[in-house]
C-alpha cells in the first residue's frame, strides 16, 4: 500500500483520468472528492461489502464530482 500525506485542496492522480482530492479534514474525518470516468463505479468499501452485486446504474447514483463537495472557501 502506498501511503501519502496531503493537505486540503491537494490531489492524488491515479493514471491519467482519476483524481482524489482532499476536500476537508476535521475531527478525525477526512472528506475526499473523487473525479473518475462516468463508466467507473465509485462506491465506499462498506457498501461494496454489503451489496457486492450492486448494479452499475445504482453505483453511479452515489457518485459525486469533487466540484459538488467543494465550497469556494476551499479554492485558494
Amino acid at each position: 500500500m502506498l501511503v501519502l500525506s496531503r493537505k486540503p485542496g491537494e490531489r492524488i492522480m491515479i493514471g491519467e483520468n482519476i483524481a482524489i482530492t482532499v476536500v476537508r479534514i476535521s475531527q478525525g474525518t477526512v472528506r475526499i472528492g473523487v473525479e473518475a470516468p462516468r463508466d467507473m463505479a465509485v462506491i465506499r468499501e462498506e457498501v461494496a461489502s454489503r451489496d457486492h452485486a450492486l448494479p452499475e446504474k445504482e453505483a453511479f447514483e452515489i457518485f459525486l464530482p469533487v466540484s459538488a463537495l467543494e465550497s469556494p472557501a476551499n479554492h485558494i
